[in-house]
């Protein structure tokens, strides 16, 4: 199957603009079989179904990361 190259993945954030982060797929995947997005700073990471589905993957110890509301797949 084909996956999108790149994603915004679309937090909320508040008392200011929603906060978006572009995550690039790596040649990870996670434990549902899927591939592992990150940022270009390897802090967020995220599994991402063929449904649009996201489950965020801690990239280090203390981490409670949070689900976006959306992820958007963006053209290459």
């Amino acid at each position: 199957m084909d996956y999108p190259e790149r994603y915004e993945l679309v937090f909320q954030a508040l008392a200011v603009e929603d906060d978006v982060v572009v995550v690039r797929r790596t040649e990870k995947a996670g434990a549902g079989g899927y591939p592992v997005y990150e940022d270009e700073s390897g802090i967020v990471r995220a599994e991402i179904s063929d449904r649009g589905e996201v489950r965020m993957l801690a990239s280090g110890g203390h981490q409670a990361p949070r689900t976006p509301l959306l992820a958007r797949p963006l053209c290459p």
